[in-house]
């Protein structure tokens, strides 16, 4: 279990808020014992000044040498000091500033302050968002003029202690958000002895994980002592407070998610997902020449470079009609789409190359379910039988106004035919000791792997339909291991 701390010059600076043990002066962290090594700690600066050799400069670079999670970081508090440090990390929000600025006066200087990436303007919350994530400090002045364009002229670190009491309040509901752990009880605090992100996207259509399984995770975690935490896109820089993150929102590289995971690795933190299987199961290109090179059973494969008409041709000629065309990261069917004849190839991919300067082609397998296997640390979790979308080759069928899907049925792993959980595990070593749901079809007794997903559904009522809470708790014990091995150093 992670402790937080906020350092202060002196303990009256914090008289306007609520008192908390954990809000402790410069000299009583100065002299602080280390004590337990395992102990994750998390430094609020909250220092008057963060100017070269002063106290708030020293109370970060301790912090640091002490292996102390700590905003602002000394890099942050040297960019800050010099404007041409922090220039070079601004230079790509210029569109984001002329979107955020399009209704404000061009005759009127600007100065915004954001409270941990949080502003009472909502016009101006993204980027304070945004400048949170690279400048991470607890308030941060921000300074707007328009020159040609809008242009930030100046950021600077300022005490809380200037505050006046409107702006004290905003503070004080930011930090309360940011790390409600300074507001808890210490019985509070020793209930669990870890903390878990799980990131999630409330205005999902499709999650990966729906309310129910949340609520399991949520409780099953209390159960084995971690404290299990809801996340969002706006908690970036909240990471450091955490042991572990299981990301539960669909994943991307181009895409807040993997920003994320790569955070938490960078961080020391445990990852499901981890930035390697991300990159390594959103890419199907990826995946099938690593199938390939392993011998891992899957479909027969061709890869398509656009403007290559010659690759068309040897696609009809070695695969033949119907077959199917895939854009490399498309997921939940999207994608995806079967052709009937050469003319409706030549149509779809120069549709989908719109999207993508190499395509997947794959040979058509017709079956009436796909098997999906879930597999975390090379072990077999639990099996579902997706069924194909009535009239339709596939499990999802979007349609302009909803998506159907096809029936399910959940069994335990060791009823799966042999070839298919063979062909499942043996795809999931190639990439890692993750969280993974196998795609197998079976086919005259063969199990072929069409792809590996990085951040499997979890489902209350579908995948948990045969292990119930178990499948709940082998996932959590299972973070709660490597949580453990972590802090020991192992």
């Amino acid at each position: 279990m992670a402790r937080t701390i906020l350092v202060v010059d002196n303990l009256a600076d914090w008289s306007p808020y609520y008192p908390s043990e954990q809000v402790i002066n410069f000299e009583t962290y100065l002299a602080e014992e280390q004590g337990d090594s395992t102990e994750r700690t998390r430094v609020i600066n909250l220092c008057s000044s963060y100017s070269y050799l002063s106290d708030g400069y020293y109370c970060s670079l301790l912090a640091e040498a002490r292996g102390h999670h700590v905003i602002p970081s000394v890099k942050v508090v040297n960019d800050l000091d010099k404007n041409a440090l922090y220039r070079l990390q601004l230079e790509d929000l210029t569109s984001t500033l002329a979107k955020t600025l399009k209704r404000q006066n061009q005759s009127t200087e600007l100065i915004i302050n954001s409270y941990f990436g949080t502003t009472p303007e909502p016009d101006f919350q993204e980027l304070a968002r945004l400048l949170f994530e690279r400048f991470a400090c607890p308030v941060l002045q921000i300074s707007l003029s328009f020159e040609q364009q809008w242009q930030i002229t100046d950021l600077k670190a300022v005490s809380h202690r200037s505050l006046d009491d409107s702006m004290q309040t905003l503070f004080a509901e930011a930090l309360d958000k940011f790390s409600k752990k300074v507001w808890r009880k210490s019985k509070a605090i020793k209930a669990a002895r870890y903390d878990l992100a799980i990131l999630v996207n409330p205005e999902e259509a499709m999650p990966p994980s729906n309310r129910g399984a949340l609520k399991k995770f949520i409780k099953i975690g209390r159960e084995l002592g971690i404290e299990v935490e809801l996340i969002t896109q706006q908690d970036f820089g909240r990471l450091t407070e955490f042991d572990g993150l299981f990301i539960r929102e669909t994943t991307g590289i181009d895409h807040p998610t993997f920003r994320f995971s790569k955070k938490a690795e960078k961080e020391g933190l445990v990852v499901i997902d981890d930035p390697t299987s991300m990159l390594r199961c959103t890419n199907k290109v990826y995946l099938s020449d690593l199938f390939r090179t392993h011998k891992v059973p899957s479909p027969r494969t061709w890869i398509l470079h656009k403007g290559n008409n010659q690759h068309l041709d040897r696609l009809e000629q070695e695969a033949g009609f119907p077959v199917v065309i895939k854009i490399p990261d498309g997921s939940f069917s999207r994608g995806i789409v079967k052709v009937n004849d050469r003319q409706e190839l030549e149509v779809k991919v120069a549709e989908l190359f719109a999207q993508s300067a190499l395509l997947l082609a794959q040979e058509f397998l017709y079956t009436d379910f796909d098997w999906r296997i879930g597999v975390l640390n090379n072990k077999a979790l639990y099996a579902c039988r997706y069924y194909m979308v009535k009239n339709h080759w596939q499990i999802y069928k979007h349609g302009a106004n909803r998506v159907d899907s096809g029936q399910f049925d959940t069994l335990p792993t060791f009823e799966v035919p042999k070839a298919v959980l063979d062909a499942a595990l043996k795809a999931t070593q190639t990439i890692g000791n993750g969280l993974y749901g196998v795609d197998v079809k079976e086919k005259n007794g063969k199990g072929y792997v069409i792809e590996v997903n990085d951040n499997p559904n979890i489902d209350s009522g579908i995948e948990d339909k045969y292990l119930g809470d178990e499948l709940y708790h082998l996932i959590l014990t299972e973070l709660l291991r490597r949580m453990e091995n972590h802090s020991k150093g192992l």
